[in-house]
């Protein structure tokens, strides 16, 4: 999640966007950027951070370089967080979707007249976390859109969204970023190549979860849960300890950390492993996952010590079957 009060003056977008940067540019220079938006890219690549800029850039009275200014007085509110014709729609803390209240919210703002300049702009993200009925209620301001108002959307998962609102957005697809990408993007971060290979491996490819785990070494449960997830498939770590660390963080980081690790073992499966049971069962479990994730998404809330010992055993079967066929990744 992004915090949107302290902002630095400037919000530009990653060097990996530059070619959504620019298609999105030069709609807007001429005039067609479309009224409602979605921003869609795999989570820890930074389609949240597209938004930012495309935001701020909309809100700066005088833009400059093909950014926001940073100097004016719409970049100034919007870097406190206090720009009234800016609202940025989240899960609220300790819930896992965007209610109808905040929605309802948005609606009222896309109907007013701009305060600070000539348009608004309202962003939700992730899109894929409203609920039914807070989607619904997003329906009228997509159906009627107001002069000014511009909605974008990201997403990392568009097919969660219901087809009623990716049929009134247009959407962009972002790239994701090579490995080189996200290792130079890093090094400016850690000054040190082999240090930011490090993070980058620790966080499974992902760039801006390598940045996380860098600016935040104090969130040890988390950093601890996603290795786990693979020493457990690399047979370093006992079954019984992998359940106790696990356990001490949430369900929704269980399953995030443990499909990752799951991703990174059938990548690891070559040429006729991957007709293996070992893997067959690995996808099976990436469906599992994937329906747990919808379920906590929605409200569910599984005891994590119970979710942690029901994944460690499900992924040791995975482990034994691999050793059985001679064909464990590493």
């Amino acid at each position: 999640m992004i915090e949107l009060s302290g902002l630095p003056a400037i919000s530009p977008p990653l060097p990996w966007h530059n070619e959504a940067w620019a298609q999105l540019h030069q709609q807007l220079a001429d005039d067609r950027l479309p009224h409602a938006l979605m921003l869609a890219g795999l989570p820890h690549t930074g389609a949240d951070r597209l938004a930012l800029a495309l935001s701020r850039l909309l809100l700066c009275h005088a833009p400059s370089g093909g950014l926001n200014c940073g100097k004016c007085h719409g970049c100034e509110l919007s870097a406190s967080g206090t720009h009234g014709d800016f609202l940025w729609l989240q899960p609220e803390e300790g819930s896992r979707v965007i209610k109808i209240d905040q929605v309802r919210k948005a609606v009222d703002l896309a109907q007013q007249t701009a305060n600070f300049g000539a348009r608004k702009v309202i962003v939700l993200e992730p899109a894929d976390a409203m609920n039914v009925s807070a989607a619904n209620a997003l329906l009228k301001s997509l159906e009627e859109p107001s002069v000014g108002t511009h909605l974008v959307l990201v997403c990392h998962r568009p097919h969660a969204v219901p087809a009623t609102i990716r049929s009134r957005c247009q959407m962009l697809k972002l790239a994701t970023p090579t490995t080189d990408e996200s290792l130079s993007w890093l090094d400016q971060l850690t000054g040190d190549r082999e240090g930011s290979a490090q993070i980058l491996d620790a966080a499974d490819g992902k760039p801006l979860l390598a940045e996380s785990i860098y600016r935040q070494p104090a969130d040890k449960d988390q950093h601890v849960a996603r290795l786990t997830c693979r020493s457990l498939y690399q047979g370093s770590v006992a079954p019984a300890e992998a359940t106790k660390l696990l356990a001490a963080t949430t369900a929704s980081e269980i399953i995030e950390h443990l499909l990752g690790a799951t991703q990174v073992f059938i990548r690891n499966q070559v040429g006729n492993a991957l007709q293996q049971t070992a893997t067959r069962e690995a996808f099976a479990l990436l469906d599992e996952l994937g329906r747990m994730r919808l379920a906590v998404e929605g409200g569910a809330n599984p005891n994590p010590q119970l979710l942690a010992e029901v994944v460690v055993g499900k992924v040791d079967e995975i482990l034994g079957l691999a050793h059985a066929d001679g064909t464990i990744g590493s």
